[in-house]
């Protein structure tokens, strides 16, 4: 967002001069390089190099611990690493992760390795079915998990996902989600780029301090975005607004009247966000049903999108024009989806899903793969939800969060979770079963919220 922005030309020639630092340094096609950094052209422009040598790209979340993401360069293989500088303290000993070839991802110098070749880079042939990428959607908690993903899949995503929303040269993304994130780098970057677009990337974290900075100066038609920060906004900035004077939060539980406010509400975000906003598009987890209708009402060009890293991501959405509270919408084009059992009332089941978004298995772990993946190319979420008449898909949670209660019926923890986290000092919350069949709910609450809750109670004791 600070940076002068790079045309399409000279980020070709950055991708060409990496992928030949790349070429003589010794990696090879086939060979996995990590990328550790967070999102940045520069991380693009690495990531271009070494899929583009034919080496298979491996991105690992800036989030990690030193634990985690030694765990993922081991399962992986890689023996070169993108580090970037405020994270090499991640990488304590290069050596006895087996890397060979560290390089600084701000300025592309080589900190560990060395030239070991000369003479022009050679012509590589990739097939479409050749592997991209391995994303590792967890490091050290249980097994590595390292999903596998062609070109094809990538690439499919990225051209299939634009039945959603069409991007064209004079688009404008702020992207504010980790690259290392499938969702972000297919939707927020494969698809960006392959229609010309331009793309900003914010320096630091999205808190409000850093975001709407951004927001004012950049005026992006496009973002993607998770439901919490939607939430946030929600909670910390709308419902106070028409609830802290009696008269106006009288007024505010008549639904027309709720509408009314929720549109004058919407005018003020889209201006908040830059005024050119006409896609924001949510996904990595369920939206708050209340969240959403507040979207909705406020005519704010939000889209729901809905997939897993084993999907590349996207498998189901709704472009702002067709977005329905509490449904995900139809299928991505060539995408097939299933129910799995459903049950006989309800509808709901596992969902099951096939096309050519799904990924080539999991890395060096067929066994795990067989348990997700059939013979015929239908994978396994996990997700429960059901399909209604017109192909809308909806989600109720995971199948393996579920919990049969005590007379037999399906408690779905996430509807009770949306609940909780209505509260204006909740944060987040998580329920388990406890102990007899009972129900236990995990709350973390907003330090600062609270903290000013407190303050007011001690000033009417006093």
């Amino acid at each position: 967002v600070s940076g002068e922005p790079i045309t399409y030309a000279e980020l070709g020639s950055k991708v060409s001069e990496v992928r030949e630092l790349l070429y003589r340094s010794g990696v090879n096609k086939g060979d996995r390089v990590a990328i550790l950094a967070q999102s940045s052209p520069n991380w693009s422009i690495a990531y271009l190099a070494i899929v583009t040598l034919g080496a298979i790209a491996v991105p690992l979340l800036p989030e990690f611990s030193p634990r985690e993401v030694a765990a993922c360069i081991q399962h992986s293989g890689a023996e070169t690493l993108f580090v970037a500088r405020r994270l090499a303290d991640r990488i304590e000993n290069p050596a006895e992760l087996s890397l060979q070839r560290v390089v600084r991802l701000e300025d592309f110098d080589m900190l560990v390795g060395s030239l070991e070749r000369s003479g022009p880079v050679p012509d590589v042939t990739i097939a479409e079915d050749d592997t991209a990428s391995v994303i590792y959607t967890s490091g050290t908690t249980g097994r590595s998990k390292g999903v596998e993903l062609s070109h094809k899949n990538l690439v499919f995503t990225a051209i299939r996902g634009q039945f959603f929303q069409r991007i064209n040269n004079l688009d404008v993304g702020l992207s504010i989600l980790p690259l290392s994130h499938v969702y972000e780098f297919t939707i927020g970057f494969l698809m960006f780029f392959i229609n010309g677009a331009c793309i900003y990337y914010l320096e630091k974290p999205p808190a409000i301090t850093t975001l709407l900075p951004a927001l004012k100066k950049i005026r992006p038609t496009l973002m993607l975005s998770v439901p919490l920060i939607m939430e946030k906004i929600y909670k910390n900035k709308i419902v106070p607004t028409f609830t802290a004077k009696p008269v106006v939060a009288k007024l505010y539980r008549i639904p027309l009247l709720r509408k009314l406010f929720h549109r004058i509400a919407g005018r003020s975000l889209r201006k908040t966000f830059g005024g050119r906003l006409k896609f924001f598009g949510i996904g990595g987890a369920k939206v708050d049903p209340v969240v959403e209708r507040f979207m909705k009402e406020a005519k704010f060009p939000y889209a729901i999108g809905y997939g897993l890293t084993e999907t590349s991501p996207l498998l189901a959405g709704s472009g702002p024009a067709i977005t329905k509270p509490g449904t995900i919408g139809p299928a991505m084009p060539g995408v097939e989806m299933k129910i799995l059992e459903p049950n006989p009332v309800t509808g709901i089941g596992e969902l099951a899903v096939r096309g050519e978004n799904v990924m080539k298995g999991y890395y060096r772990d067929p066994d795990l793969t067989a348990t997700v993946l059939d013979r015929d190319g239908w994978f396994r979420t996990g997700d429960l939800g059901y399909i209604d008449r017109k192909g809308r898909l909806s989600l109720k949670g995971r199948s393996k969060n579920m919990i049969l209660g005590s007379a037999g019926e399906n408690i779905y923890p996430e509807d009770i979770e949306f609940v909780l986290n209505q509260h204006s000092l909740v944060s987040e919350s998580l329920v388990v079963e406890g102990e007899n069949s009972s129900l236990v709910a995990l709350v973390q609450f907003d330090e600062e919220r609270l903290a000013h809750a407190r303050e007011q109670l001690l000033a009417l004791k006093v």
